[in-house]
């Protein structure tokens, strides 16, 4: 708490508006008593009216002298030393709140499949674009977790690693494509291994692995049932999702730019028993409102203790007001105890 008198504590900037109604007032029931002083001055001025004062100029005459103003100055000086006294008693002051917030973090690799089935439009506009917009949200709501990324197709590899930059990790996320891996199939062992990899030597107590498909293991030279036994070993436990709906599905164009039916399954067993043995979960996703359900329940699930500090700052402003008051009230008493006070009544 500051209290020292800045340089410029005589400037008018202390009675303007702005810097009054800018204030937290501490005690500020006190301000109610400037309504009294208005009321205290109509009934000094009604009680003088009943005396009467003996002049030597005309009271006709005196309304019209250019001095004769002056005999409010004793009262307007008494008044506003009376007016400082309440700001001051008010304790007019500003805090600034600093909140200072960590967590331990969690560690999160998001394990995307980018393989030619997740051009479908079962999803809007497709399952890549659907599952790449709700991989955002995911990311927006979490605090200092470390999130990195992994796509796959015939082949996979990273392309983020762990970091808690979500700026530019949404940004790799906005350049996936279909064109990053030539090699046709879906090797999700490969992809489960790369992520393990990354997140092998993670001091973070929570470490899980976000797996979103919608085909079968038909590339690569890893078993997923073997990736997701090392992954287990490693503390990582994965959450697999089965995007996608079997039957008849939308697959591009056909030459009138009708659309294109084609038929789709898929084969849930490896994505469950991924999730399974390292006692994650396994989800089915089959539209764009249960892919967003699903990484919303994730999130919930998933979410690191947000531990935090608060710091307030109060500078008060009330020894500025006193000042002026105490200033008011010596040039009052000066003014009463000199001849100035006759001729200012006279």
């Amino acid at each position: 708490m500051d209290n020292s008198l800045p340089e410029n504590w005589f400037s008018l900037k202390w009675f303007s508006l702005n810097q009054l109604l800018s204030y937290e007032w501490a005690y500020y029931k006190i301000l109610y008593l400037l309504l009294l002083i208005p009321i205290a001055y109509i009934v000094s001025r009604l009680l003088n009216k009943k005396i009467t004062y003996q002049v030597s100029i005309p009271k006709s005459k005196l309304k019209n002298l250019s001095y004769s103003f002056f005999r409010i100055i004793p009262n307007l000086l008494f008044i506003c030393s009376l007016i400082m006294v309440i700001l001051s008693l008010a304790r007019p002051q500003k805090s600034n709140e600093k909140v200072d917030r960590w967590s331990e973090g969690i560690d999160i690799m998001l394990v995307v499949d980018i393989s030619e089935s997740m051009q479908i439009e079962d999803f809007s506009p497709n399952r890549l674009e659907s599952a790449k917009s709700v991989a955002k949200k995911f990311i927006d709501g979490r605090f200092q977790d470390r999130i990195g990324l992994v796509v796959f197709s015939g082949e996979s590899y990273s392309r983020c690693p762990l970091t808690s930059d979500y700026t530019l990790l949404k940004k790799y996320i906005d350049e996936i494509n279909f064109d990053l891996i030539s090699t046709r199939g879906t090797a999700i062992g490969s992809a489960i291994a790369i992520a393990t990899n990354r997140m092998r030597e993670s001091k973070s107590k929570t470490k899980i692995l976000i797996l979103l498909s919608d085909g079968d293991n038909t590339a690569g030279n890893i078993d997923p049932k073997t990736a997701a036994e090392i992954a287990k070993a490693y503390g990582i436990k994965i959450y697999s999702i089965a995007i996608g709906k079997n039957g008849k599905v939308p697959f591009g164009k056909d030459y009138f730019g009708r659309p294109r039916y084609v038929e789709n399954s898929l084969d849930e067993k490896n994505l469950r028993d991924i999730a399974k043995t390292t006692e994650g979960k396994f989800y089915r996703a089959s539209n764009n409102t249960s892919l967003e359900n699903i990484f919303s329940e994730i999130d919930e699930f998933e979410k690191s203790e947000i531990k935090e500090n608060r710091y307030k700052n109060t500078v008060d402003f009330y020894q500025y007001y006193l000042l002026w008051g105490i200033i008011f009230i010596l040039l009052f008493i000066f003014i009463k105890s000199t001849y100035l006070n006759n001729i200012l009544k006279d």
